[in-house]
């Protein structure tokens, strides 16, 4: 972005985390800063900075939503929603009021909402990067948070179409995410939009990480990241007198139930969550492939970083998994259904050390290719400036 069309990343999320959208963010403020530029990140806590009074005012408001999860989903899912947009829309008013033309880039509906509301004008443009899966409704849904098909799931699809219809462009991080979302929201074409593939920054020096086990697998442990698969096929592998290693790292309501599945499985001693790990990316190197098994993803990162370690990678390709590389070239695909014949593909895979070696290597040309920052973010970077006559 140009000195005169500053970028603005709005976000309901907290400024560090590790969700997908947490690192696309990340990324992209890293490159913008090793390129000598910059994006100022708002969030709803931007509201309450250099304010000790605002402070003790949001920490309740937000702690409330520990109860209200626990109590009653729906209404966790209409408070969050509603305290973050209102929190998020006040702090842009207030960053906003300080810019002339700018891009305001929002990481979910929310955002773009609460962007719409704040901005001053069309020389302040709002941009939506889309990194949910078909819609927030059924992400929420999915976590079993709200019922799909209800009440609050129609009035979320209906805030999406009506601000999405308001927006001047939209960011898709994969082609499949597009697809998805103009088969319920046919009015997405009337905003420009363009396919834009998550980045991370490319290894600066070969990683000399020594062997830590033999696959590993990134996410948070949710029930659609279906973890519950590779221990079923770790089981079916080990029956098969292949015994093989899974490290995991993320945290989440799944843990008990994953654990106790191992148990029961006989596979304890070869599964090990690890919780989050701020330093993941640098540990890929020490593994042999990279394992997913999610039902449904956008576009993950986690898989994007595995490459860039020059991992092989077996996933479904389920969502926009598929666009990321191909079978047998940069990995394998295995079927979320049949859990005998995840293991034979696996098994077939981890004992051939030469196809291991060349398959990673593939991973990383592609990576380098397809998915490295500094080949997707100046792309990115003029679709978001504001064209010259608004700027």
């Amino acid at each position: 972005m140009t000195a005169g069309a500053p970028l603005v990343i709005a976000t309901v999320a907290r400024e560090r985390g590790i969700t997908g959208v947490h690192t696309h963010v990340r990324q992209l403020r890293e490159y913008l800063a090793r390129t000598g530029d910059r994006a100022d990140l708002v969030t709803p806590h931007s509201w309450a900075e250099g304010s000790a009074w605002r402070k003790l005012l949001l920490a309740p408001l937000f702690a409330a939503r520990i109860v209200l999860e626990r109590v009653y989903g729906p209404a966790n899912v209409w408070w969050y929603r509603s305290s973050h947009e209102f929190f998020l829309r006040q702090a842009l008013r207030q960053r906003l009021a300080r810019e002339g033309a700018c891009t305001v880039y929002a990481q979910c509906p929310v955002s773009a909402k609460a962007a719409l509301s704040a901005r001053h004008g069309p020389h302040q443009r709002v941009v939506l990067a889309v990194h949910f899966r078909i819609s927030q409704a059924d992400e929420w849904a999915d976590k079993g948070q709200i019922r799909r098909d209800g009440r609050l799931f129609h009035a979320i699809r209906d805030s999406e179409r009506r601000v999405i219809r308001r927006l001047d462009r939209l960011v898709f991080v994969s082609s499949w995410g597009r697809a998805a979302i103009r088969a319920w929201m046919p009015e997405l074409d009337e905003v420009p939009g363009a396919v834009f593939h998550n980045f991370v920054s490319a290894p600066t020096i070969e990683s000399s990480v020594p062997r830590a086990g033999d696959l590993v697998s990134v996410g948070n442990l949710e029930a659609i990241k279906n973890h519950r698969y590779l221990l079923r096929v770790l089981a079916a592998a080990q029956q098969a007198g292949r015994g093989y290693s899974l490290d995991v790292f993320g945290e989440g309501v799944e843990r008990g139930r994953l654990l106790a599945l191992a148990a029961e499985l006989g596979v304890s001693d070869l599964v090990h969550l690890h919780g989050f790990c701020s330093d993941v990316q640098a540990r890929l190197p020490g593994y042999a492939a990279y394992a997913h098994a999610s039902y449904s993803e956008s576009l993950p990162l986690a898989i994007i970083e595995a490459m860039a370690a020059g991992l092989p990678v077996i996933a479904s390709p389920a969502g926009g998994v598929g666009e990321l590389y191909e079978d047998p070239v940069q990995g394998r695909f295995w079927p979320l259904d049949d859990v005998e014949e995840g293991a034979r593909i696996l098994i077939e895979l981890m004992e051939s050390p030469d196809e291991l070696e060349r398959a990673g290597r593939a991973a990383k040309e592609k990576f380098l290719h397809d998915y490295a920052a500094d080949v997707v973010v100046p792309r990115l970077l003029r679709f978001l400036e504001p064209a010259p006559e608004s700027a």
